[in-house]
């Protein structure tokens, strides 16, 4: 009985993590316009998609507490990014807004953790509230380090692909490149902590509660 509720809990951070953005995904390609120098449709497209982006936001956040029982301090900031950054679009009917949300906290959160590593604390810890049985301080250490500088790398490429992709290119990008490449990354970083004592069966709770943006 416990096990199912664990994985049915690992199920359940993984759409609270990602569901927005598949939402997102979406509602702006069903409203996307087929002619793409309509710009006042892809506009509204745009506007659309968001405003489905931040609804669904505060839904993950509402599900988690009600589900999960908890708000991790990274959803929270998530959430109120996805708001402030999301509602700067509709407001402005302009996409920048909701494209530079996420180099925001990939940067805010890369930046975080690699100074925490430099003060000797695992941010990493607090902002997933996770306990991965077993691992030890160093290992949390490293597992912080290691995100810090991929935030950093991931921030770099988001703003690469903005500038080089249409908006709907690079909201494809945002499901076909950074999800596998975050679970890929997730996945890499398990014999480094099964080194630092993870328990054997902690592996799935590893790869079911990555951090996100």
């Amino acid at each position: 009985m416990a096990e199912a509720s664990k994985q049915k809990s690992g199920w359940l951070n993984l759409a609270v993590d990602y569901g927005p953005v598949i939402i997102f995904f979406a509602i702006y390609k069903y409203y996307s316009p087929t002619d793409r120098e309509n710009s006042v449709a892809e506009v509204l497209a745009v506007i659309k998609g968001t405003v489905s982006f931040m609804v669904a936001a505060v839904v993950a956040l509402l599900v988690s507490r009600w589900k999960l029982g908890k708000i991790s301090p990274m959803l929270w900031l998530s959430t109120l990014l996805i708001v402030g950054f999301g509602g700067l679009t509709v407001l402005l009917h302009d996409p920048i807004w909701i494209q530079v949300k996420p180099t925001a906290i990939y940067l805010l959160f890369g930046v975080a953790l690699l100074i925490g590593v430099w003060r000797g604390k695992a941010l990493l810890k607090i902002l997933l509230e996770a306990a991965f049985e077993g691992l030890s301080d160093e290992g949390w250490m490293k597992l912080s380090r290691n995100w810090g500088i991929y935030f950093l790398v991931l921030a770099a490429v988001n703003e690469g692909l903005r500038h080089s992709l249409s908006f709907g290119d690079w909201i494809a990008a945002k499901l076909w490149v950074f999800l596998p490449a975050t679970f890929l990354f997730t996945f890499a970083q398990i014999p480094m902590l099964m080194r630092h004592g993870l328990a054997a069966d902690e592996q799935a709770e590893v790869l079911e509660n990555p951090p996100h943006e």
